[in-house]
């Protein structure tokens, strides 16, 4: 692998911000399933991909949204053309025969509760992270949000319980006039240790 370029950087990482509003400006469809194709190709332990995504890209569909939201996210979730829920499929498993080159896979989650609980959990974060990776080097801007009532949001979405919420991102061009000053963040002494 080498290393990517210092505009890529730029474009994912030291130039991105959250969005805190948008431009109306639709996202086509085409591009948000380029988005998840690859975002798919990001790594997850035994490959279980046990993300699922729920494009909210009509008002309709996010007014829906609306009850479960705290007052701070409601004027960003009303401007975006596309408020993403971030999923976890709770059995995932299902398609472990599809996926996981060994058999037994999908027979040993399904007898192990609290082993596929943790493994929805962990990799179904980590896909909700390289979606948003996806989107920005796609052009999109994200705006991440945990400011919602979850169980609110399963129950107008998920109503049978297989697919648990667990964060929301709102996507589109973001309107870099409502984008707060970059907070700071924790040093490496801070936050990380060299054993």
């Amino acid at each position: 692998m080498n290393p990517i370029d210092t505009a890529a950087l730029d474009t994912l990482f030291i130039k991105a911000r959250t969005a805190n509003g948008f431009l109306d400006k639709p996202v086509p469809e085409d591009l948000l399933r380029r988005v998840y194709e690859i975002a798919a190709l990001g790594p997850t332990s035994m490959n279980t991909q046990p993300t699922r995504y729920v494009f909210l890209n009509t008002k309709e569909a996010r007014e829906r949204l609306l009850p479960a939201m705290l007052p701070g996210n409601l004027d960003k979730t009303r401007s975006a053309p596309v408020t993403v829920i971030v999923a976890t499929d709770t059995k995932f498993y299902e398609y472990m025969p599809k996926v996981w080159h060994r058999e037994g896979a999908k027979e040993n989650f399904e007898a192990n509760a609290a082993l596929a609980s943790a493994t929805a959990t962990r990799n179904g974060t980590l896909g909700g992270a390289y979606f948003m990776i996806a989107a920005r080097a796609l052009g999109l801007d994200c705006g991440p949000m945990s400011g919602f009532d979850i169980a609110k949001v399963d129950a107008e979405f998920f109503p049978d319980g297989r697919w648990k919420t667990n964060f929301l991102i709102n996507l589109g061009y973001g309107d870099d006039s409502l984008l707060f000053k970059r907070n700071p963040r924790l040093a490496f002494d801070e936050a990380c240790r060299v054993l």
